[in-house]
């Protein structure tokens, strides 16, 4: 399967020599993001306007509740990206907008404001693939990446909505060789630190309260590690956890919450670095992209490296603040579609799923 981009000629000739500015807009999820990238690399401003405080005593984003806080948000978000960037909009380029996969309500609220400000500037308007953008984060961290060459990658996505491996190839064509067959990893992430009573997003408490903890403290089971595919499941480690608390419920003592919470996080983080390792032997290829929120796990940054040392792989993670949903790696993509002639029409959709 190959994800592809539909192609559009622009209307008028880039010149190569010329500044391109390129506002990007995120609005996937619960996060309202908007950015101004320079030339594709440099970024100008990264605005990022969270919205977890929200959403933590649901345990989870909540879709009507994400999308009526983009549309607060979005005009102030955008102004505030403009401002920090020092840029004026008839000075933009060009604006690229997340309209897959994601939240439908949320989607909506982004394109409908890119939308607008393509129209009302005379500008071009960009579709982006959310997952597609999860890898400019690691463009925009290492100038040593390129993606117009032959060169082909072994790209690992995982947060909280997608856990999935690709091979990336010459053209940033994507061709999915795994993928999650329940939970995502962020979601497991999610649902243990809910069931532990550790809040929302489980993510960063579990990854902060297991640095100092005993990750052999439980012993799961690392589910389709030996599978023949590339699949990943989450479910199994999440259930496999509740029923050994409910059998021993001593577990559950305070004291006891820091290991567990480890061990949970050590089987996941196993699956994912070995399975990616296994696709690079497979596959001839010695190059991988770790990105999405999950990415800026201490653990699994930990253990990427430490993987890659002995199997001679070198391994892309981007900085933290990029691995989140954000709208530089958005527009970071947008400036290549733009050169390349990649442009939507003003009547573009939006789908909660990737046309992978």
């Amino acid at each position: 399967m190959i994800l592809t981009e539909k192609k559009k000629k622009p209307d008028t000739v880039l010149n190569e020599k010329e500044d391109v500015f390129i506002l990007g807009i995120e609005t996937s999820c619960d996060d309202t993001c908007a950015a101004v990238v320079k030339n594709g690399k440099e970024i100008l401003s990264n605005v990022i306007s969270s919205q977890n405080e929200i959403h933590e005593k649901y345990g989870g984003v909540v879709p009507e509740v994400a999308s009526r806080k983009h549309i607060e948000m979005i005009d102030v978000i955008i102004k505030e990206a403009l401002d920090k960037a020092d840029i004026s909009s008839h000075k933009i380029s060009a604006v690229a907008v997340t309209n897959r996969p994601g939240l439908l309500g949320s989607l909506l609220v982004g394109v409908g404001a890119s939308k607008a400000f393509s129209y009302y500037n005379k500008i071009p308007l960009i579709a982006i693939n959310h997952l597609k953008a999860h890898i400019f984060a690691n463009f925009l961290a290492d100038d040593r990446l390129v993606f117009d060459s032959e060169e082909k990658y072994i790209s690992l996505i995982v947060s909280g909505g997608h856990s999935s491996l690709y091979i990336v190839n010459e053209g940033l064509d994507m061709k999915e060789i795994g993928h999650t067959v329940d939970d995502a990893v962020g979601e497991a992430f999610d649902k243990v630190a809910r069931y532990l009573n550790l809040g929302y997003p489980g993510g960063p408490v579990i990854d902060r309260i297991s640095r100092n903890a005993n990750s052999g403290f439980v012993e799961f089971t690392r589910p389709m590690l030996e599978s023949k595919d590339f699949n990943f499941s989450f479910s199994g480690i999440k259930t496999a956890l509740i029923y050994r608390t409910k059998k021993f419920p001593e577990l559950m003592n305070e004291k006891n919450i820091p290991d567990l919470a480890a061990s949970f996080q050590a089987a996941a983080v196993d699956v994912l670095v070995q399975k990616t390792i296994k696709a690079c032997e497979k596959f001839n290829i010695n190059k991988v992209l770790v990105s999405g929120g999950v990415a800026a796990n201490s653990k699994l940054r930990h253990e990427f490296i430490q993987a890659s040392s002995k199997k001679n792989i070198k391994i892309y993670i981007p900085p933290p603040r990029l691995c989140m949903d954000n709208a530089a790696m958005v527009a970071s993509l947008g400036y290549f579609e733009f050169k390349n002639g990649h442009l939507s029409d003003l009547d573009i959709d939006v789908y909660s799923r990737t046309d992978l």
